[in-house]
């Protein structure tokens, strides 16, 4: 990979980059555009065009602000400018650069003491919930503080959060009328007690500057360079921060992959960096398609990922050329449950290790953090040592420290029973209903206490006799042998935590469908894409070695109901074992083949796309409805809808319905082979809707 340019000093500042960092780093004042893909340098494209500037007697250095979204990057940046003999510049993260800047004006705008910022929302919004009427469920808080927290980034008040909610399909923990009351209630406890959360410094830097004239003059004259990294994943309000910097003026440079976008559900677009052009007619756009991070093997797959998108924009076709030289093929592997893939992980590991790869240079990366548990486990089994990033150890959550003290409580007084289900009536007042939550932490919440119910038909299985006191002693063990020394070790962590990092070699585990895409997402083209864009992430975090691996079952001996994501169809080599349907075990269950369908029923083209996906042929193909039966459908849903008091698309979405009116499936098997129907629904719902279906037939 290319070098630092600090390694040569400021007088050879040009020195090796590519043709077209060139042309962004030497691109003339004003507004600049620089497309960038994942591992194409864009760092050191910053920070050079920074130094070009000042060097070349643009601007000051004193006049420049570099804006990016992590305290990490920002230092980064820092550190590179500095390297170059720049001193002076800002580089700052958007509420770093605000906080400072709110500091300087406050006497003038406010002028009294400056208010408290408070470091999280819980306590505040604990305190509305409650006068809403709310319990104090820390879960639920949670996801309360996280829908305020949208809404601001978003520049939704209170009064318009109802309409926004359904005009974004968001799926709050309460009704949305009860956020809007908890939001309204917290924004009053907190200007009352005089203090500021951490979307306010943008919010109040926005408003000082907009409403201020003498306050914006003073801030356009200190500042007149602006940088804005990672601009793809701007917020509303943020935008609206970097509108009061500019004013009128257009010296900007942003920085951006629209195929990197994975922050919407917090109010982040791409559309800002792909409309650019729209606003900035005369901008200058440069596009960095050269990987320097990842051999071509590995941007190969990177690429095929993210070109099965559908209506990706013409910002965002950005098509990455490798740089290095070749290295092995991405690994694709299959395994019938969890616990099998997480141990061949770990063996795979060993084998990196003792081929020479540091153990600082492998990630296992996940969808969500409550899949943490078995690769945990599994390393630790293996001898070898882990950190988790962007999450805590298992054993040391919250839900799983309550799960285990209550488990502890309850076998000092000799409950009897079958040990499973005692496990998992004990836990259901901690929240492991019968079903899943819809998604945010109520239901990483739900997976964890899962994985306790699942440890527990592990030991039934091994020991005979196991009672909740052996149980309780095999947790507590468990947990003691996952407390090492701090040491460096093998990364876990979430694929959205990965943004940014790079690693030798990556492992990206349960690639199945309901997770990746996760289920919440099925129906939603929009969110379905976002899910890709994810993994896409993911691929292009590894440098030399990638693996890709799903399993059949959850549990050790489980029915292997599971499909591999629908997004690894076409990427897997015809001739690889994996290549074949990846439902044996599904098809054993029926008596008969149950391709999962990867062709049109109707021409045999290759299909692409949700929602083609979804109905087992191309949209121009002509459709085989039963109106009749989608008719019994949606009266059937919307039965169901009213007796669970949910909305209709939470039972299945329309796109759902049409497919089971289209392909009429006749048992649990061809039911289950129609994408966004899971193991969780077919158990809730399928006899229900087998028997609408053979009731026309």
């Amino acid at each position: 990979m290319l070098g630092m340019a600090g390694e040569r000093g400021p007088t050879d500042l040009l020195a090796g980059l590519d043709p077209d960092q060139l042309a962004a780093v030497c691109a003339p004042r004003g507004p600049v555009c620089v497309l960038a893909g994942a591992g194409t340098g864009k760092t050191r494209t910053i920070v050079s065009r920074i130094a070009h500037l000042i060097h070349s007697g643009h601007v000051a250095a004193g006049q420049v602000l570099a804006v990016t979204f992590t305290a990490r990057a920002a230092g980064e940046m820092r550190t590179r400018l500095r390297a170059l003999d720049i001193h002076g510049a800002q580089a700052r993260t958007f509420h770093a650069a605000a906080l400072r800047q709110l500091r300087y004006f406050w006497p003038r705008v406010v002028g009294d003491e400056q208010w408290e910022l408070i470091d999280g929302k819980l306590r505040l919004v604990g305190q509305a919930a409650h006068r809403a009427g709310l319990g104090p469920e820390r879960e639920t808080l949670r996801d309360l503080a996280s829908e305020i927290e949208w809404a601001k980034a978003s520049l939704v008040a209170p009064q318009d959060y109802p309409a926004a909610a359904v005009r974004m399909r968001r799926e709050p923990p309460v009704s949305a009328e009860q956020v809007a009351t908890i939001y309204a209630g917290y924004e009053e406890l907190k200007n009352r007690a005089r203090q500021l959360d951490f979307d306010d410094l943008l919010l109040h830097t926005a408003a000082a500057l907009e409403e201020h004239s003498v306050v914006a003059e003073e801030f356009r004259e200190r500042y007149r360079c602006f940088v804005v990294d990672e601009y793809q994943d701007v917020t509303p309000l943020q935008q609206r921060v970097l509108d009061a910097w500019l004013g009128r003026r257009d010296d900007l440079t942003v920085v951006g992959d629209a195929n990197q976008t994975i922050y919407s559900f917090a109010g982040a677009s791409a559309r800002p960096l792909l409309d650019f052009t729209r606003r900035f007619p005369e901008a200058a756009v440069v596009r960095l398609e050269r990987d320097y991070r990842s051999t071509p093997q590995v941007v190969s797959l990177a690429n095929r990922v993210i070109s099965a998108a559908r209506d990706r924009p013409a910002g965002s076709r950005l098509r990455l050329v490798g740089q290095r030289p070749d290295g092995p093929e991405p690994r694709f592997a299959e395994y019938d449950d969890e616990t099998i893939e997480a141990k061949s992980a770990a063996a795979r590991i060993r084998e990196l290790l003792d081929d020479g790869t540091p153990l600082s240079e492998i990630a296992v990366l996940f969808r969500v953090n409550a899949q943490s548990e078995v690769y945990e486990q599994a390393l630790t089994e293996a001898d070898i040592p882990y950190q988790l990033r962007g999450g805590e150890r298992f054993f040391m959550r919250q839900e799983v420290r309550q799960a285990v003290a209550a488990l502890r409580t309850a076998s000092t007084g000799g409950p009897t029973g079958e040990l499973p289900a005692l496990v998992r009536g004990l836990l259901a007042p901690l929240g492991l209903t019968p079903d899943p939550p819809a998604g945010g932490t109520a239901r990483e919440r739900w997976e964890s206490l899962l994985a306790l119910v699942e440890l527990a038909e592990e030991l039934t299985e091994a020991v005979t006799g196991a009672d909740l006191a052996h149980y309780v002693r095999e947790l507590e063990l468990r947990a003691q042998a996952q407390h090492p020394p701090t040491v460096a070790g093998v990364t876990l962590a979430s694929l959205h935590s990965a943004k940014g990092l790079e690693w030798d070699a990556v492992f990206l585990v349960g690639l199945v469908d309901g997770t990746v895409p996760i289920q919440h997402a099925d129906g939603d083209d929009v969110a379905i894409e976002e899910e890709r864009r994810l993994l896409y992430v993911g691929v292009t975090r590894a440098r030399t070695h990638l693996s890709l691996s799903w399993a059949l079952a959850r549990a050790e001996g489980g029915k292997r109901y599971r499909r591999r994501s629908r997004f690894l169809y076409g990427l897997i080599p015809e001739n690889h074992p994996t290549a074949r349907v990846a439902t044996a075990g599904r098809q054993r269950e029926a008596g008969r083949p149950m391709p999962v369908i990867r062709h049109c029923r109707v021409c045999g083209d290759k299909l692409v796309g949700t929602m083609p996906t979804k109905l087992g042929r191309c949209e121009s193909c002509p459709s085989d409805l039963d109106e009749g039966l989608l008719d019994r459908l949606r009266e059937w849903r919307m039965e169901r809808s009213r007796g669970l008091k949910v909305p209709a698309y939470v039972i299945f979405t329309d796109a759902t319905l049409l497919a089971i009116a289209e392909q009429r499936p006749a048992d649990r098997a061809a039911l289950v082979a129609i994408s966004g129907i899971g193991a969780a629904k077919l158990d809730k719902f399928g006899a229900e809707v087998l028997a609408v279906v053979c009731a026309g037939a």
